[in-house]
This record gives structure tokens, C-alpha cells and sequence, in this order.
């Protein structure tokens, strides 16, 4: 018992500060840390890391709605794409042959972390606001179509690709960027979840519950600091630990090929 509290602990840890702070995927620390320290099966693993990214993103979203850094409109228009074509993906995925794209996910969490450190977001909301409602619904729907065919097709990277569109191509603020990431991934973490358990069957409670309890309490300790940093304050330490957890995850990953 000592071995599966100190894993989800860490694990939870991990994956809480990354969903808080930059709304990453609980998916991409929970899982490798459980399959190698615990041996869970990998289908399992990721079942366990979606369910703990449910409630964590839900709490992150609301922490930075209540403090107006959620785009719900845009956010939504892009989550239906989102949905829609990682199914798409997944489908187009099967009719090639397979590619050594695993580490995609932590190795784009390492460098956007490297990024935000080195050339902080410094984009306003009055910058954002001066965008055309046309403009914005077209990109957020081209957005969420790429977001969401790469996470179906890699089976990865949905936060991180999320993050990276929200912020160098649609020029979000971070602090909206993250929220709006969060709000999203909530909905998609479901998705996920519930299909998991449904093929895969029922998974290991006990993980399930440590992971879910952990993961939310550190998301919701990030996002509350998040929203209360100013910018270049929040870019550095989301850049820190974006590279400390990318580092960590393909450390970990070494462990298990």
C-alpha cells in the first residue's frame, strides 16, 4: 500500500502543477509513472490518468473562469472540433503503418516549457479583444481540427498542442490560454475515461481514488497561485515546470521502453 501511495502522491503531484499551471494532460505523468513503478497495465494506466484529469480540469477551469481568464465561446467552437477529429485521427492512424512517435508528448512539453522560460507570453486581453468575432470562430475551429487530428492520429499532446496554438498562433493571453486549455480538457478527459473503462473494464480503485484526490488538490493549489501571479511571473514558473516535468517523464519513460 506504502509503494501505491508514494507513486499516486508523486504522480498526482506532477500531473497537478502541469494541469493548474499550463492546463497539460494528467495523461502524460500519471501514466508512464504508474506502468513503470507500479506495473499497470497501459491501457489502465491511461484509463486512471483521464479519470484524475476530469475533476482537476473542472476545478482548474472554474479557479480561472471566477477570475475571467476563460474563453467559453471560442473555447467550445474548438472543443466540438476537438472531439470530432481525434476520432478522425485515431481512424487515419490505423490505415498507416505504426511510427516511433510515442515521445512526442514529452519531448513538446520539454521545449514549450524551455519556450515560455525563454520568450514569456506577454500578449494583453485588450490585444485579444481586437480580434473580429468572424476571425475568431474561424481560427478556433481550425485550431481545434489540428488539436484534435494530432491527438487521435499520435494518441497524445492534446494540453500541450492546445497550449501552443492557444498562445503562439491565436495569441491568447497565458492566463486565458490555460483556462480555456483546462475547460477543454475537461470534457476530452471525460470522453476518454468513460470509453476506457467501458473496453477495458473496471480499474484498480484504490489507484484511481489516490490518483483523482492527488491530482485535484495540487491543480487546484497551481491554478489559485496561477491566477493571482503576474505574467512574466506565471510564464517562468510554468516554463520550469513544463521542463522539470518533461525531463522527469522522458527520465521515466527510459526506465520502461
Amino acid at each position: 500500500m506504502i509503494p501505491k501511495l508514494l507513486v499516486c502522491f508523486f504522480a498526482g503531484m506532477g500531473a497537478g502543477l502541469g494541469t493548474g499551471f499550463a492546463g497539460m494532460s494528467a495523461a502524460a505523468v500519471i501514466s508512464p509513472m504508474l506502468i513503470t513503478f507500479l506495473h499497470v497495465p497501459a491501457y489502465e494506466a491511461v484509463g486512471i490518468a483521464l479519470a484524475s484529469d476530469v475533476l482537476a480540469s473542472a476545478v482548474s477551469a472554474y479557479t480561472y473562469g471566477k477570475n475571467k481568464n476563460l474563453d467559453v465561446k471560442n473555447g467550445a467552437l474548438m472543443m466540438a472540433a476537438v472531439l470530432l477529429f481525434t476520432l478522425v485521427g485515431s481512424y487515419v492512424s490505423k490505415l498507416v503503418p505504426n511510427t516511433t512517435m510515442g515521445s512526442f508528448s514529452t519531448v513538446m512539453t520539454l521545449l514549450l516549457g524551455i519556450k515560455f522560460i525563454v520568450r514569456p507570453v506577454m500578449t494583453t486581453k485588450e490585444s485579444m479583444a481586437q480580434v473580429s468575432r468572424r476571425r475568431q470562430i474561424v481560427q478556433s475551429l481550425l485550431s481545434g481540427v489540428l488539436v484534435g487530428f494530432i491527438c487521435g492520429f499520435i494518441g497524445a499532446g492534446g494540453g500541450m498542442m492546445m497550449l501552443l496554438i492557444l498562445t503562439s498562433v491565436l495569441h491568447y493571453e497565458l492566463k486565458t490560454a490555460v483556462g480555456t486549455s483546462v475547460f477543454i480538457m475537461s470534457f476530452t478527459a471525460l470522453t476518454g475515461a468513460v470509453s476506457h473503462f467501458v473496453l477495458g473494464g473496471a480499474p484498480d480503485w484504490v489507484l484511481l481514488g489516490l490518483c483523482v484526490v492527488f491530482t485535484l488538490l495540487w491543480a487546484r493549489v497551481a491554478a489559485r497561485f496561477a491566477n493571482r501571479a503576474p505574467a512574466k511571473t506565471l510564464n517562468r514558473a510554468t516554463g520550469v515546470i513544463l521542463a522539470v516535468l518533461g525531463g522527469i517523464i522522458l527520465a521515466v519513460s527510459k526506465l520502461n521502453p
